[in-house]
C-alpha cells in the first residue's frame, strides 16, 4: 500500500515552548498551508488516519469526512514539562532526559522507546490492512519515529531526522518489511 505521511501545518505558539499532547491552537496560515499541501499530494485515498489532537485532526478534514482517529498518533507525552518553556525546565529532570530520552521517562510522561512501542503496533497493524493508499496526519515526533521504523534507525538517533510543518513522505508499505520502500519526501 502507499502511505502518505503529512505533519501539520504551523502551531500558533512560540518555539521555545514545550508541548507534545497539549491542544495548542493553529497559526493563521491554516489555510495557505493547505493549499501547499494539496499540490503535493493527491486526495484519493482509501483511508485517512489522525492523531486525536485537533492540529492534526483539522488537516484531516480538508482530505476526508471519515477519519480514523488512532491515539498511537499523539505526539510525545512531555508530561510535567508541557506548556512549559524548555529554558526553565530545571535541569536536574532536564539533563537525565537529554542524556537518554530513549529510555528515560520525562515526569508523568513517557520515554522515547514507549511512544515507538506505540508507532510500532500501528504500523504492524496498518500492515496487515487491505488499503491502496492511506494518508497519515500526525507529529514531527511520530514521523521521526516512522523513519526509525521504516530503515531500523537507532531511537538515539531520532532527533537527528528533519521535519518540517506540512511535510509529506511518502512510502510503500508491504504486508512484510522486505517490501517497504520510501517513494519521496516532499
Amino acid at each position: 500500500m502507499q502511505v502518505s505521511v503529512i505533519r501539520h501545518t504551523k502551531v500558533n505558539l512560540l518555539s521555545s515552548v514545550c508541548y507534545g499532547q497539549t491542544d495548542v491552537d493553529l497559526a493563521d496560515s491554516f489555510e495557505d498551508e493547505v493549499k501547499i499541501i494539496q499540490d503535493k499530494i493527491d486526495d484519493n485515498f482509501d483511508a485517512v488516519f489522525s492523531s486525536p489532537l485537533n492540529r492534526c485532526l483539522q488537516l484531516s478534514q480538508t482530505f476526508s469526512t471519515e477519519i480514523m482517529i488512532d491515539e498511537r498518533l499523539k505526539e510525545f507525552n512531555f508530561g510535567d514539562w508541557e506548556m512549559q518553556n524548555w529554558i526553565d525546565i530545571n535541569p536536574e529532570e532536564i539533563n537525565p532526559w537529554y542524556n537518554d530520552f530513549v529510555n528515560t521517562k520525562t515526569p508523568n510522561g513517557e520515554s522515547m522507546n514507549e511512544m515507538f512501542f506505540r508507532i510500532n503496533s500501528f504500523m504492524n497493524d496498518l500492515r496487515q490492512q487491505d488499503f491502496e493508499n492511506v494518508l497519515i496526519v500526525t507529529h514531527g515526533g511520530i514521523i521521526r519515529l516512522i523513519w526509525c521504523y521504516l530503515l531500523q534507525i537507532p531511537l538515539k538517533n531520532t532527533f537527528k531526522i528533519p521535519t518540517d510543518y506540512h511535510e509529506v513522505l511518502k512510502f510503500n508499505l508491504g504486508k512484510t518489511e522486505n517490501e517497504d520502500f520510501i517513494l519521496q519526501k516532499k
